[in-house]
């Protein structure tokens, strides 16, 4: 999704390599797989840090779940830096997988989501945005320049989500380009 809006992707797998990004997206797929990893590469900390330094992050899916404070079904580690509660397979299990209209409060209206064992979120504090519901349940939401989908963006092409994951990245560049 990246590369078709015009913007280089490259993966980080090392501490140091944050330093050459200016956002990060957490991406989906199986999170305590992700958590073993992160751990195992000593990137929690640094990914804290990098948030810290105000850049933005977006998780989707499992992405999501990394960045959730809480984390239930069963409960695991995350990063803790989005003030949310999140259950893990929320929506059911691979059966339960589908795609859905969601309604957004972003330009252009409704979006099509994908949901492959998508987590839900149980709870959000006050200072999270719902940018996108479905039955009224928050899915895709944001603090700061902290962004979460419990669903799959990158898999339509609707690519409202990354661009304004991408404003925020270009933001963070512009505002530390300029000398104080």
């Amino acid at each position: 999704m990246l590369r078709r809006i015009g913007i280089e992707a490259i993966e980080v797998r090392r501490a140091d390599e944050l330093a050459q990004v200016d956002g990060l997206i957490l991406p989906g797929g199986e999170s305590t797989t992700m958590v073993k990893f992160l751990t195992g590469e000593n990137l929690l900390e640094p990914i804290r840090q990098f948030a810290g330094e105000g850049k933005p992050i977006f998780g989707t899916c499992a992405g999501a779940i990394l960045l959730a404070r809480e984390v239930t079904n069963p409960p695991q580690l995350s990063l803790g830096l989005l003030d949310v509660s999140i259950e893990r397979n929320g929506y059911g299990r691979q059966l339960d997988s589908h795609i859905a209209e969601v309604a957004t409060s972003l330009a252009g209206g409704a979006m099509e989501a994908v949901f492959i064992r998508a987590p839900r979120f149980t709870s959000l504090a006050a200072e999270v945005e719902t940018l996108a519901s479905i039955k009224g349940e928050p899915v895709f939401v944001r603090q700061g320049k902290i962004f979460a989908a419990t669903f799959h963006p990158e898999l339509t092409d609707d690519e409202r989500a990354h661009r304004l994951f991408i404003e925020q990245a270009l933001k963070h560049q512009q505002q530390s380009a300029v000398p104080s």
